[in-house]
């Protein structure tokens, strides 16, 4: 496993570098052919290739991941795959190249590999824009979706995500000399602050919602009145009434300052993961530990988002964090414990064989493949 995950966190993939992803598409491409025995399709798009495998018959259980990461290129070079004892580290052991060497290892194990789909995308760092669509037809087709997401702390599978947003704040003022004549100027960036306090009253803690005003910009030098401002805004919710009230809040902002102007854009881009959409599927799991004399698996609601959102807004049965432990998503300190990788892939394989052989309706939404 560890001879996988290096062949791919050295292959660098930082998200729409497209040239890149493609290498690192073929390289996960690769190591599945050489593992499952057959090949996968490219399915190329604008941010790069998505990797797509098949057992065949008919689907049941989609195993979803992205190859993509944040790190840019280069990274590897200062922060190479090292092994040091128990932890591994370079850019995307974590999040999440980890959990494609988890997922096809599971899947080589075992028996009938009939039903059971892989997808791997290209973008899901940046919004899954032109993923989305692939994964929910594959998502419905198949019946139940698990994700390879790294795990929560302690080893905990994500069984609730908040949905995710964001907003672009553009504010038009006019410039003027800070110094000669101010009052001839509009202050961008004194509106700019006026919104920003109005768009962080919009959170609600009590109901799990944050609108978090994340970066400004304004300005273009010491003295001229800022003429134009731009604010970013994150937003994370549990409930899709919230990101309607959200969104209609942003839609209303007017200025404070009559004399400027604003423009919003943005909205929701991944609605939430519920515990409910996850319940069915943590079952099933907390059964197959039981009968294999594995712990008994935790479950934890975070507020990142993955694609596992779109597929538990469609109503198919979801189940998230199924990649590698460890820590430091997105940082310079991540890692992947190498202690637990083997017991993740063989629980995981017990997961998907459980499904695949279930004679319950939840798992009878597939329809054969051509």
């Amino acid at each position: 496993m560890l001879a996988d995950l290096r062949r791919l966190v050295e292959v660098e993939s930082p998200s729409l570098v497209v040239d890149v992803v493609r290498a690192s598409a073929e390289a996960v491409a690769g190591c599945i052919e050489e593992r499952l025995g057959s090949p996968a399709e490219l399915v190329d798009g604008p941010a790069g290739p998505h990797v797509h495998w098949r057992g065949g018959g008919t689907p049941r259980v989609l195993l979803v991941g992205h190859h993509d990461t944040v790190f840019p290129l280069g990274t590897l070079a200062g922060r190479p795959f090292t092994v040091d004892g128990d932890r591994v580290t370079g850019p995307g052991v974590f999040d999440m190249k980890g959990g494609i060497v988890v997922a096809v290892h599971a899947v080589a194990a075992l028996d009938d590999r009939s039903g059971v789909e892989l997808l791997v995308t290209a973008d899901e760092e940046v919004g899954s824009a032109t993923s989305r669509s692939l994964i929910e037809e594959r998502a419905r087709a198949c019946g139940a979706t698990l994700v390879l997401e790294p795990a929560a702390d302690g080893g905990a599978v994500k069984t609730g995500r908040k949905g995710t947003g964001g907003f672009e704040v553009t504010v038009h003022g006019r410039a003027a000399h800070a110094g000669l004549e101010p009052e001839k100027g509009v202050n961008a960036l004194v509106e700019a602050a006026h919104q920003v306090l109005a768009i962080a009253a919009l959170a609600d803690p009590a109901l799990g919602t944050t609108v978090t005003p994340t970066v400004a910009v304004a300005g273009s030098a010491d003295n001229v009145v800022p003429a134009v401002a731009v604010v970013r805004v994150d937003v994370r919710v549990t409930r899709m009434d919230e990101a309607e009230r959200v969104e209609a809040a942003m839609a209303a902002l007017r200025p404070v300052d009559p004399q400027a102007t604003l423009a919003v854009v943005g909205g929701l881009n991944r609605p939430p993961m519920p515990e409910s959409a996850t319940a069915e599927l943590f079952g099933v799991l907390g059964r197959v530990a039981a009968d294999a004399g594995l712990a008994e698996p935790v479950g934890v609601a975070v507020g990142g988002g993955s694609d596992g959102n779109f597929t538990a807004a469609l109503g198919v049965p979801t189940l998230d964090g199924l990649g590698v432990t460890g820590g430091g998503a997105h940082a310079d300190h991540e890692w992947a414990d190498t202690t637990t990788m083997v017991a993740q892939s063989h629980r995981l394989a017990l997961l998907i064989e459980a499904i695949s052989t279930s004679s319950s309706g939840l798992w009878s939404r597939g329809q054969p493949q051509p």
